[in-house]
This record gives structure tokens, C-alpha cells and sequence, in this order.
């Protein structure tokens, strides 16, 4: 990893400034975040915090469709545009942002005159006017692409419909296509309706999870993962990787000593973790999400993988765990939850279970600190900090938790 800062020009103009850390030396970044993770997280074993491409890396992009029919933009909102209409001006445009991956940059261009040949009007939110809300841009390490357009109205399908065949024929790599209906003034980006447009709904994503020092004798591990529209994967794949990875290394030692010999993941989203730990030898592994898009990619993902007894189940991850008698407790419950953390009353119910192990995976370390507290019959084995989002102070954090004696 070079010391070299990475430039950003609209960073350097002021334009954007989400990534609050553009321009510091990329060891102190991974410096700051190994010494913040090691505040919380009083781990027996602490590896090395793993960097990740510093560009070129985000999987996923939610872009603000901004400007007007002839000459829209997609980006972020202006500073402000929330509060004045700024006219054409609401939206700053980050089509040459470094950070996406390379299929996604390609794809923005080609969108936006599809925008204009649609005659999609940009939605202005100091007005509530308009129809076309945001992009959303996924890319998977094939370079293939999943495109969806969030709309204020179904009446828009049409059009979109109607021109599918002059997109794809300019997007040859993407896979699949969809409109998702979002019809509040509000800051929520998506809505429940899905509308496919493309003849395929899942986004395959290919991940390597094997060890790079053992391939050459133990081959190359792959896991096959489906991404379904307004399912979670996360934003950087090389991230993702590492992650499943520790998991696998982790908890396959601990099948080898036949302490894991079932697994629940709750907060399963796609799959991952569940999968990974199936290919680590884990012989009953459940996986248990809320979202029904989530467990039909995940259980499409378990059908081209023949390791163990992998279940899906949708439900809310809580109420499903409590639920569950006391003798069907697995020996590891996997948690990755979204931003705000487990809560206090799962973290409450795994504290009391008697279950052995707990693999917790975070990217928001203050929810993260929240929830080990509330977990105090559990001390950390191992742990390792992901670099998830680099030039930012956010980052990824794995540990594996052991019951005290």
C-alpha cells in the first residue's frame, strides 16, 4: 500500500466533501481506525487492520438525479438544496468521482442520455416536483451491472419500458434493470415496490473467500452469491471478501476441534456469512433475515452450494431467536447487523443464552460498543478492522466473542 493521498478534484473545489479524510496518509487512516477499534474491543489477538483499494472500489452507488430533462445530473444534493430551491443548480454532479468501480463510471454517461430520451424530469425537492428521484448502481467483480431508477410514480414505467431495448443494447454488461416506486417527500431513497424490467432479477456476485497462501494446494473457494434489488450486500467487495474470509479461517478451526457444530446468522441479508460458514465445514448453519428479496437470493445462492444443511428464514431476527427452545441453541450465533447495532434487547437475550460463541461484524463502532457492553458473559478471542470505506473514519470490524468460565 503506497503512502501517496489519493486527489480528488471535488474534493480539492469543495463540492463534496464525504470523504471527510481525502488527503491523509493512508497507513495513519488505518492507524486511526486499528487504535479506535482497540478502544472497545479488548481482544486476546488482534491482526493487522487490512487495507483495501483506495479507489475504483464502491460496488454500489445511490446517485441524486438532479438538473433538468435535457441536462441532468447525478450525484449529491447542493449543501442547502433542502432547505431553497436551487434550480438546475440542486445537484453536483459526480460523474468522475474516483471511487466507484470502472463498469459503474462507464454506465453514467449512457444513463444520462437515456434520462434525457426518456424526457424523465429530475425530481426538485424544495418543490415536490418532477418524477425521477435517484439511480442506483450496482457492479459485481464480473463488471456486470444492476441498474434501477427510483421514481415518484408508477406512470413513468411505460417509458422506461418502452426504451429498455436502446439501454441495454448501450449497457451490454448489465444484467438487470428495475424501477422502484418511491412516492414520499421524504429522505428515504427507496420504496417497497419493485418493478423488473429486465428478463433476469438476480445480480450474481462472485466472491474468492479462500486463504491466498493456501490456493495453490487447497485450491481456489469461491462463493456464489445472488444480489436481488433493495437487497444488502456490502459497498466494497474486496471488504466483503476479507470478511468472509476471517470467518472461515475463525470458525473452521473451531469445527476442526468439533467446538461449532451448528450456526445461526442472524441478520443474514444475502447470505455471506451463512454460506461462508457452510463452506467452512459448519454442518447446520440457519440463516434468519427480514427481508423476503434477501432470503430468496440467499436461498438461490444455498442451491448452487452443496456443503451442509444451509437453511433461510424470513423473519425478524429478535423475535425469531426468542422464540426458538432452548434445546435447538446453536454453538455460534453470527450477528451483522445494520448501523444502529443489535439493540439492547437481543444483545440482553444472547447475553443469557449460554450460547458458546458469538462472531459479530460491525461497520459503526459506537453501536458496536453499545452492544458488547450488554454482553458481558463474553470476551474477545479475536478481532480484525476491515478498511470498508477508506478516506472516511468509517471501517468494518470482525471479532469472534467466547463465553467466560
Amino acid at each position: 500500500m503506497g503512502e501517496q493521498p489519493l486527489r480528488c478534484d471535488y474534493f480539492d473545489a469543495g463540492l463534496c466533501h464525504s470523504c471527510t479524510w481525502m488527503g491523509v496518509p493512508l497507513t495513519e487512516q488505518l492507524a486511526r481506525k486499528q487504535d479506535r477499534a482497540q478502544q472497545v474491543i479488548p481482544a486476546k489477538e488482534w491482526l493487522e487492520a487490512e487495507p483495501t483499494l483506495t479507489q475504483g472500489f464502491r460496488n454500489k452507488v445511490k446517485l441524486v438525479v438532479s438538473g433538468t430533462v435535457d441536462a441532468p445530473t447525478l450525484g449529491i444534493l447542493a449543501p442547502g438544496a433542502m432547505a431553497r430551491d436551487l434550480g438546475s443548480t440542486e445537484g453536483i454532479d459526480l460523474e468522475r468521482c474516483p471511487l466507484p468501480m470502472l463498469g459503474i463510471r462507464m454506465a453514467i454517461p449512457v444513463i444520462k442520455d437515456f434520462i434525457r430520451l426518456c424526457g424523465l424530469q429530475p425530481y426538485r425537492v424544495r418543490l415536490d416536483q418532477g418524477v425521477l428521484k435517484y439511480v442506483i448502481i450496482n457492479e459485481s467483480p464480473r463488471g456486470e451491472l444492476m441498474v434501477r431508477f427510483v421514481v415518484r410514480r408508477r406512470g413513468v414505467q411505460g417509458v422506461i419500458f418502452k426504451y429498455y431495448p436502446w439501454l441495454a443494447e448501450r449497457l451490454p454488461m448489465m444484467r438487470v434493470c428495475s424501477i422502484n416506486v418511491q412516492p414520499a417527500h421524504s429522505a428515504i431513497v427507496e420504496g417497497e415496490e419493485e418493478i423488473v424490467v429486465s428478463d433476469q432479477e438476480f445480480l450474481p456476485m462472485p466472491l474468492v473467500v479462500s486463504d491466498p497462501a493456501m490456493e495453490m494446494s487447497h485450491g481456489i473457494k469461491h462463493l456464489d452469491l445472488q444480489l436481488a434489488p433493495q437487497s444488502f450486500f456490502q459497498t466494497n467487495t474486496e471488504a466483503a471478501q476479507i470478511l468472509y474470509r476471517r470467518a472461515r479461517q475463525w470458525v473452521g478451526a473451531y469445527v476442526a476441534d468439533d467446538s461449532i457444530r451448528s450456526a445461526w446468522d442472524l441478520y443474514c441479508g444475502v447470505g455471506g456469512f451463512a454460506l461462508a460458514l457452510a463452506s467452512a465445514g459448519v454442518p447446520e448453519v440457519v440463516g434468519v433475515e427480514v427481508s423476503q428479496l434477501a432470503v430468496e437470493s440467499a436461498r438461490m445462492s444455498a442451491a448452487q452450494h452443496s456443503t451442509g444443511k444451509l437453511t433461510f428464514i424470513e423473519a425478524d431476527a429478535t423475535q425469531w431467536a426468542r422464540e426458538q427452545p432452548a434445546n435447538s441453541l446453536p454453538d455460534l450465533i453470527v450477528v451483522n447487523p445494520p448501523r444502529r447495532g443489535i439493540g439492547a434487547e437481543l444483545a440482553a437475550w444472547i447475553d443469557a443464552s449460554g450460547v458458546p460463541k458469538v462472531l459479530y461484524s460491525s461497520c459503526y463502532m459506537d453501536s458496536m460498543e453499545r452492544d458488547l457492553a450488554a454482553m458481558p458473559s463474553y470476551e474477545a478471542r479475536f478481532a480484525n478492522v476491515v478498511d470498508m470505506f477508506p478516506h472516511t473514519p468509517h471501517f468494518e470490524t470482525i471479532t469472534v466473542l467466547e463465553r467466560r468460565h
